[in-house]
């Protein structure tokens, strides 16, 4: 008897600790923000919290880093952009939170340093900075304003121009004569041009829609945008697969008329459907305006001449181009053709033609950007995490305590979803399970998102991939499910009908997920838990709720708990019923299972009530419910310590819950 009850808790102490720790499985650099310059390419890696700019250039591409900074003290770095000339970069340090508790409190910053050394200058308070291109200033946004500075700092930052609403996103024009903008106004937005010599402020073609995303013409006379219809209704959250077509118009910078180059077409793709670029549009050296667009369901490139003309698709295929970078007449982009669940990279000529495969295999390779003949990206693969590298080079190492040669290579699964729908999933298997093990169903967030068959190109989605290899490694079986209203499967997968506070049809997959792991013979019926964050966390929470029968026990990180509360909807409002009903705070009378709340106080994405209102219901019911807030800590945790503690508690809830 005594040899049996030793062997349960032989069984139970595998299912809890893995072989490394999670501070190891999280301890690689972090790249973000890959961007080219004249010489090189500049990046911003985060390193155990601790965030630097990165440069390396021809002809060994050795990684430097050329700032100093040392802690891990929660204040982001972004938007790298190099000078003109390569010199230096510009880029911006802090935000509005204060995860360290600082008395002193912090501050957002527009800095730049040199690349042959020497410490950062700031230049003043903001973000989204544009360098003009005759290398005298920057301009940026500081409080809702366009502001500016000269690198040399012989004058203080000052408010370039004063206007009405919101202003964004700064582009210079090439001539560095001209400087537009994006002008938010609540139910409509216009596209703002100040002309520097002559001090005039004027709004090019304006409307009552949403015009956005500003691009000059190589000869800096004419600007395109994009348009989107505005009902000036409040938003509702709902599958949207068609709606009033969208278009791109160009606009002459100094007359302010525009025209129509592009209207959509009523259906598929009538709804705008962007790209993860610096900009949504790219105007060619000859003249040709490369855009995305959904017209077949799927998210594909096209072109169009300037002067307006048929659309020229040039990313045929059931598959979704993701991100885009322009290269002369080429475009560059990472997409999933071919292989649907993970990234690499392509060239097309922007006029249209064959399309050219640059990388292959089982890697995943994103963010592309050109300098002069070498093509950058971000780089991983199922083993090893996300680096910055090239076509040929990889620019960054691995910490020594890393610990890659136990990292899992988790399996491609698609299952069928409660309603039939297929789902697809990866499954991490434990490299030494010799009997039934626990397992662990993962929700990420988003919904817009896509986990994939290696390490994530998103920071968030990185750190719950290495946790997945940590559960993997600690003896639990891992399906991560990439369930409805995710990307990467076209349209139709992502507007689900019903998703959501329409009626949370995401449900369904919950219930997928549960079932295809009952039915694998070395799964343990009885310890079958479940975790995720955000849109995630509304999952795990939908699952404890209604289904504690099968969800043994969950941990929530910032979910949404009651959609009508968290989209403001007011009381009496046709969606508010529908939204509460597609809610776990609907179904706390048949939550049974035990579960871990986590989140940060300063949330800007997820309403901390959210964990407040459901915590408490949980309590008056007298159920097994835990919590961990995490004062003035974000949405995505700023902290690489508040990570480690998170996950940490994680891993320890599911030791004493699921033993």
């Amino acid at each position: 008897m005594r040899s049996i009850v030793f062997l349960v808790a032989c069984c139970a102490l595998h299912a809890q600790q893995a072989p490394f720790s999670i501070d190891q499985v999280l301890s690689a650099p972090f790249p973000t923000e890959m961007t080219a310059g004249p010489n090189g390419f500049a990046w911003v890696s985060n390193a155990r919290g601790v965030r630097n700019v990165m440069y390396a250039a021809a002809p060994d591409y050795r990684a430097r880093a050329v700032t100093a900074y040392t802690a891990d003290d929660g204040q982001e770095i972004s938007t790298p952009v190099f000078t003109p000339d390569g010199s230096a970069i510009v880029y911006v340090r802090g935000g509005d939170l204060n995860p360290t508790h600082d008395p002193h409190g912090v501050e957002q910053t527009v800095c730049i340093v040199r690349i042959g050394g020497g410490a950062p200058t700031v230049l003043g308070l903001g973000e989204s900075p544009a360098i003009s291109p005759k290398s005298d200033r920057v301009a940026f946004v500081h409080g809702n304003q366009i502001w500016w500075a000269s690198f040399d700092r012989s004058k203080p930052a000052a408010r370039a121009f004063e206007s009405r609403g919101g202003a964004a996103s700064p582009v210079w024009s090439p001539d560095g004569a001209r400087l537009a903008f994006t002008s938010t106004r609540g139910d409509h937005s216009l596209i703002g041009v100040y002309t520097v010599a002559s001090e005039t402020l004027t709004y090019v073609d304006p409307s009552t829609d949403y015009d956005h995303d500003p691009i000059w013409s190589p000869d800096s006379h004419s600007l395109a945008f994009l348009r989107e219809p505005s009902d000036g209704l409040r938003a509702v959250r709902q599958p949207r697969r068609t709606g009033e077509p969208w278009s791109i118009r160009v606009a002459d910078a100094e007359t302010g008329e525009g025209r129509d180059i592009f209207h959509a077409r009523a259906g598929r793709g009538s709804v705008y459907r962007g790209i993860v670029s610096l900009t949504q549009l790219h105007w060619t050296p000859q003249g040709r305006i490369v855009f995305p667009w959904e017209a077949d369901g799927w998210t594909h490139l096209y072109s169009v001449p300037a002067r307006g003309g048929p659309p020229t698709l040039l990313t045929p295929g059931e598959f979704e181009v993701e991100d885009v970078a322009l290269n002369g007449e080429a475009v560059v982009y990472s997409s999933n053709q071919g292989d649907i669940d993970r990234r690499h990279l392509w060239s097309v000529p922007a006029g249209g033609g064959a399309v050219r495969q640059l990388t292959t295999g089982e890697g995943l390779e994103t963010h592309p950007a050109v300098a002069g003949s070498e093509i950058g990206c971000l780089r991983s693969d199922a083993r090893r995490p996300l680096h910055a590298a090239t076509l040929s080079h990889d620019l960054e190492t691995l910490p020594p305590d890393f610990p890659l040669q136990r990292m899992v290579v988790p399996k491609q699964v698609i299952f069928p979803s409660a309603d039939g729908l297929p789902i697809h999933g990866q499954l991490f298997l434990p490299p030494d399970a010799s009997a039934k093990s626990p397992a662990l169903v993962f929700f990420h967030g988003g919904s817009r998102r896509q986990m994939l068959l290696g390490w994530h190109s998103m920071y968030y989605y990185s750190n719950a991939y290495a946790l997945n290899q940590y559960f993997a490694n600690a003896g639990y079986i891992v399906l991560s499910v990439n369930y409805r209203s995710g990307i990467g499967y076209g349209l139709d997968f992502r507007e689900a009908l019903d998703y959501g506070p329409a009626g949370g049809s995401e449900y369904n997959d919950v219930q997928g997920a549960g079932v295809f792991l009952r039915g694998r013979a070395d799964v343990d019926l009885a310890r079958i838990g479940t975790w995720g964050g955000s849109y995630g966390g509304y999952l795990v929470a939908m699952a404890l709720a209604r289904a504690s029968d099968l969800y043994r026990a969950g941990v929530d990180f910032h979910g949404v708990h009651d959609w009508a509360r968290e989209l403001r909807i007011p009381d009496g409002a046709p969606d508010y019923r529908l939204a509460f009903e597609s809610s776990p705070m609907h179904y706390v009378d048949t939550w049974r299972s035990p579960v871990l709340l986590m989140q940060g106080d300063a949330d800007p994405d997820v309403q901390f009530n959210q964990t407040v209102m459901l915590y408490d219901a949980l309590r008056k019911r007298k159920l097994d419910v835990e919590r961990i807030v995490y004062p003035d800590e974000s949405h995505d945790f700023l902290m690489w310590k508040t990570w480690t503690k998170a996950y940490g508690a994680t891993a320890d809830f599911f030791a004493r819950k699921m033993k």
